[in-house]
């Protein structure tokens, strides 16, 4: 099971998406597991809280848990604080975590210019003051071609 983790704007999706095309595994998106009630608060530029986040976070760790047992998968979830990776590694030894850094600046420019997502960009700032760095995992800087950052990671997961 690899987790591709990051801000709104990282590239989570992206590079998720085309790393479970190259490894020929499922591919899931954590947004798309989201209550209504997250989608709308956000959409509403009301960034949300950890009791916000709770339930989404366990109803994660259970399809974690059915995926990993079926073999490979590639989800894209923000996981932004150490408590929330410790709620989807709860019974899942196997994660590869990987981690998407960027700056501000490019994260901004990337959510302006997305289109039909739930996301307010105004929320960068609050999911960067939340963003609790792993130490462990593979990180990567987005400031290069998606082709490359796939690469390195697929080279990272080989070795």
């Amino acid at each position: 099971m690899v987790i591709i983790m990051g801000v709104s704007g990282s590239g989570k999706t992206t590079i998720a998406q085309q790393l479970s095309k190259i490894l020929n595994c499922p591919f899931y998106d954590a947004d798309d597991f989201h209550p209504q009630s997250n989608k709308d608060k956000m959409a509403n530029g009301n960034p949300l809280n950890d009791l916000d986040r709770l339930p989404w976070l366990q109803k994660l760790n259970e399809h974690i848990m059915h995926w990993s047992n079926n073999g490979q998968a590639i989800l894209a979830c923000s996981a932004l604080k150490e408590s929330y990776r410790s709620i989807l590694e709860k019974g899942n030894k196997d994660i590869k975590w990987v981690v998407l850094n960027g700056d501000y600046e490019q994260l901004s420019s990337r959510l302006n210019e997305r289109k039909g997502h739930f996301f307010e960009p105004k929320l960068l700032q609050s999911q960067l003051d939340t963003l609790e760095i792993p130490d462990y995992g593979i990180h990567v800087s987005i400031n290069q071609s998606v082709e490359s950052i796939v690469q390195y990671i697929i080279s990272k997961l080989k070795a």
